[in-house]
This record gives C-alpha cells, sequence and structure tokens, in this order.
C-alpha cells in the first residue's frame, strides 16, 4: 500500500512542479492555442502540456520500478518499459503537433508504430471473457488488428473531447481512477502502477488545465492521456478472465467512446473526412443548450463517473 501512496504523490507533485515550467516555455516560445470560431477561449493559452503529464508520469514510473526491483515484487516489467517508450513516442509527435502542426494521417501512422511497439513488448488483447462462454481465445489476426484499434482508437478519443477547460483531464483521470481499483480487484499489478501514475498526473495537471486554463493538454497531453489508458486497460481488464472484462473498459471510457464514434459517422455521413474538426462535440451540445463552461465540465465529469461506479460494481460482483 505504500507504494501506491508513493506513485500517486510523486505523479501528483511532479506535474505540480513541471507544468508551470512548461507555462512559461510555451508562452516564451509562442506555443500558444489561438482562439477561433471553434473554440470556446478567447485569448492565446500555452499548450504542450503534455510534457507536464509525461514528467511527473515518468518519475512516479521509474519509482515505481525502482521500488519493485529493490523488494523483489513480482511485476512484468517488459509491458511497463514497452508503455513507457511507447508513451513517449505519443508525447513526441503530439509535441512536434503543438508546435508547427502535422497532418492527421502523419499523427496516426505514428500512432499505430507506438501501438505496435507495446504490442510487441505483450501489450495484447489475446482473449476476450464473456459471461457465455467463458474464454474465447483470438488469433493471430484478429488480436493484433483488435489491438491497434483499441489502442488508437481511444488515444484519439480522448483527443476529440478535449474541447473545454479541463474536460479531458478530469475524463482520463476519472477513468485511470477506476481502472485503478478494477486492476487491484485482478490483481493486476503492473497495471495498477500505471494507472495510478496517470490518475495523479492528470489531477496534478488539471490544477493548471480546469477553467480558466493557464495551458492546455495539446495534442501531447490528450494523445497522451488517450494512449496510457487503452494500453493500461489491456494489462488490467482486457487480458484478465474476468466475465465482464470486455464491458468494463467500454463503460469506463464510454463518454469519449461514444462521442468519437458519433462524430466518425457524422463526418462521413456529411461527406467529410473523420479527421476534420467540427463543432458538434457533446461538450458543445451543453454550451449550446445553455450550460456554463464549468457546468458542462461538470455534466460529463458526473456522466463518466456514474458509468465508472456502474462497472466497478460490475468489476466487484465477479
Amino acid at each position: 500500500m505504500l507504494l501506491y501512496f508513493g506513485i500517486f504523490f510523486i505523479a501528483f507533485f511532479a506535474t505540480i512542479f513541471f507544468t508551470p515550467v512548461v507555462i512559461a516555455f510555451a508562452s516564451n516560445k509562442g506555443i500558444v492555442d489561438q482562439p477561433n470560431a471553434r473554440k470556446v477561449h478567447i485569448s492565446p493559452v500555452p499548450r504542450l502540456g503534455g510534457a507536464g503529464i509525461f514528467l511527473g508520469f515518468a518519475f512516479a514510473i521509474v519509482f515505481a520500478l525502482l521500488w519493485a526491483w529493490y523488494f523483489g515484487m513480482h511485476i512484468k516489467f517488459l509491458p511497463i518499459f514497452g508503455i513507457l517508450i511507447s508513451s513517449f513516442i505519443i508525447f513526441a509527435v503530439g509535441a512536434v503537433d503543438d508546435i508547427k502542426g502535422l497532418k492527421p494521417l502523419t499523427k496516426f501512422v505514428w500512432q499505430l508504430l507506438a501501438s505496435a511497439v507495446v504490442l510487441f513488448l505483450g501489450v495484447e488483447i489475446n482473449f476476450i471473457s464473456n459471461p457465455f462462454n467463458g474464454i474465447f481465445p483470438l488469433t493471430l489476426f484478429l488480436s493484433v488488428p483488435l489491438t491497434l484499434i483499441w489502442l488508437t482508437g481511444v488515444t484519439n478519443a480522448i483527443n476529440l473531447i478535449d474541447g473545454l477547460d479541463g474536460l479531458a483531464t478530469g475524463v482520463a483521470a476519472i477513468s485511470a481512477g477506476t481502472l485503478f481499483f478494477v486492476a487491484l480487484r485482478t490483481h493486476e499489478i503492473g497495471a495498477a502502477i500505471i494507472l495510478l501514475s496517470i490518475t495523479g498526473a492528470a489531477l496534478g495537471f488539471l490544477r493548471y488545465n480546469f477553467f480558466p486554463a493557464k495551458i492546455f493538454l495539446g495534442d501531447s497531453g490528450s494523445y497522451l492521456l488517450g494512449f496510457l489508458l487503452a494500453a493500461s486497460a489491456i494489462m488490467g481488464v482486457f487480458k484478465t478472465t474476468l466475465v465482464v472484462a470486455l464491458i468494463i473498459p467500454l463503460l469506463i471510457l464510454g463518454v469519449p467512446i461514444f462521442d468519437t464514434i458519433f462524430a466518425i459517422g457524422r463526418r462521413l455521413g456529411n461527406g467529410k473526412s473523420p479527421f476534420a474538426a467540427d463543432n458538434k462535440h457533446i461538450h458543445h451540445m451543453l454550451l449550446r443548450a445553455g450550460f456554463t463552461h464549468r457546468e458542462a465540465v461538470f455534466a460529463i465529469y458526473i456522466a463518466c463517473f456514474l458509468l465508472s461506479i456502474g462497472a466497478l460494481l460490475m468489476a466487484l460482483r465477479k
């Protein structure tokens, strides 16, 4: 238990420490998000928030790995190293996009590359549990594409809901915190370490990201949080024999997943690219319905929290 407290507080306070440094750097270098008709902020705001989150997360993970090595804990080190390496790739690609911009296809290719790295190092959906037939093993031709779809899908889902101050960060914190308890339930210590690191880093960053935000996640932060959630969910839920393993992460990440599905369907239905930006996400609809910025964010927080509680109850009953 002492290890978990250490992981959380290191991630939390390291992110709080590094984020003001990132804010100053981004402001001095002109790495700012300019307002436009699709966005809700009215003045330039520094982005590159993923730098603060990654540093907080990485410090916590290094602490956890050293602790586990010193005390001889039996955890799978290779998948954790894989996630650490791949998350840096995701962060770096997002940072380049924050600084000078990248084409959507270029970002997607790099996401696939990062996903391939963790897949190669053991983070793979190789079976699905269901309440009817027990374990359904997946062949290589099913497990690889399913893993890649899950990793890139959730990565982009968190990015798509990053439209209001603190929204994606708070959703990530709620989701990671819930998945942490599920990972404890399934005795997946490696996943629990990663998820608690995400929770601490996201909550630390939220101090500067909540309305009115002093810094935005940027693609470096939203892609990073999405990828970490997706990869750790595979380790903590999908790779267990829990009979509701397929349902739990879909519930916990329900809001960003369904918002993404609707966004893709809407854009394709209008003859547009699925990567095309618009102002018809759930947070935009809440604002048009008369919600204030804070009210819209809290409404989505509550929806995520309720879905997460439902998922956690399902996990605890099995």
